[in-house]
């Protein structure tokens, strides 16, 4: 039998510590995950869901192993991180103000020494939906969604086979959000790409995914 589960998360918990009081309160331990079990298949959309504050974006951090959790977390049946990338609500936040779309796009390429660069970016402009002349603009002359589109291409440059994108419309306006969901399920049809969409939109959620989990309190219901 195949097993065709590309993520699988298995008794994931995890906890922070504050302080009450201030610097010299004393120390509490707060639980963000309570023992989350969830399966992503090769080539799904799947949707997460919840209010904020619930712990989505905590799962997310832990998927690429940003932070310490408990219990098990594996790609392909590997512990492996590297192969994942992420999208996040603000796509300018993560895009270098001083340097042109062409180099934040090739960015990756240089560090992995890949070739045929000019001819990557290209394409990959193309794929998200904007032509080559968008290689000299700079991030402050792009709309919130062609912003998210140049992340997304960015994160997808190198070939993940995850891509997790965590309340990726939830900046933007109605249009362009809309639109960003139509991306992501022509990435998907086209590339055959295995997306986990993180939303507190539910409507989102259920639009663009397969199959959705919703999280209470750390939990998955």
């Amino acid at each position: 039998m195949v097993n065709n589960t590309l993520l699988s998360i298995r008794n994931v918990s995890n906890t922070y510590i504050s302080r009450k009081f201030g610097l010299f309160g004393n120390m509490e331990k707060k639980s963000v995950l309570k023992n989350v079990n969830l399966e992503l298949q090769k080539g799904e959309i799947f949707g997460l869901t919840g209010k904020s504050g619930c712990g989505k974006t905590t799962l997310a951090r832990c998927i690429l192993d940003l932070i310490d959790y408990e219990g098990e977390i594996t790609l392909n049946g590997e512990k492996n991180s590297h192969s994942i990338q992420m999208i996040f609500q603000q796509p300018g936040a993560s895009l270098n103000p001083c340097k042109k779309i062409g180099w934040l796009l090739e960015e990756p390429l240089v560090i992995h020494r890949q070739s045929d660069r000019i001819q990557k970016v290209d394409e990959m402009l193309y794929r998200v939906g904007l032509d080559p002349s968008y290689k000299n603009r700079r991030v402050y002359e792009l709309s919130g969604g062609q912003k998210q589109r140049i992340c997304i291409g960015r994160a997808l440059i190198l070939k993940p086979r995850l891509l997790i994108a965590d309340e990726a419309i939830s900046s933007l306006d109605v249009s362009a959000g809309a639109q960003i969901l139509n991306l992501f399920q022509e990435l998907h049809v086209n590339l055959g790409l295995s997306i986990f969409f993180i939303s507190h939109n539910k409507d989102a959620v259920e639009y663009l995914c397969g199959r959705v989990a919703v999280m209470k309190k750390g939990e998955i219901q």
